[in-house]
């Protein structure tokens, strides 16, 4: 059996600030449907992405801004920081971490740039959306050459 990760919650204090945010990003605009003042969907999607987030009233009682560490996967982490940097994306420093796998969310054992081998799924880049969700752009440029193949 399947099981496909599709939809993301983010609680959000302002429906219209995320949504402008998020199509800032590049989010594609799937649905924005409004039922009545206490409750309305966002649907967005990531580019290139097969799952989406939902924001909006009265679709989750989690805390705006309560979410970490949603990893966007890219090719080429320079790249896609500096397009997010150009779309006026407030984007951390290019950081690896010292413990060779995966970061570490307390910022520990974090050094400024690129992993030294380049190695996949090593260097990230953070931002957050107004509301303080935090998103982690990942390199995978091993994804490049598999799709050129």
């Amino acid at each position: 059996m399947d099981l496909k990760l599709e939809v993301l919650v983010l609680p959000v204090s302002d429906v219209d600030r995320a949504k402008a945010f998020y199509q800032g990003v590049g989010f594609r605009l799937d649905a924005d449907h409004v039922t009545d003042e206490n409750y309305r969907v966002v649907h967005l999607t990531p580019p290139g992405s097969p799952c989406s987030i939902l924001i909006g009233a009265g679709v989750t009682t989690a805390l705006p801004g309560s979410v970490r560490g949603l990893h966007l996967v890219v090719s080429d982490i320079e790249k896609a920081r500096a397009e997010l940097v150009d779309r006026g994306i407030e984007v951390g420093d290019i950081f690896h971490d010292t413990s060779e796998m995966f970061h570490r969310c307390t910022g520990e054992a974090r050094v400024t740039g690129l992993d030294p081998q380049r190695r996949d799924y090593c260097s990230y880049a953070s931002f957050s959306d107004p509301d303080g969700n935090e998103w982690v752009l990942q390199d995978v440029p091993s994804r490049a050459s598999q799709a050129e193949s």
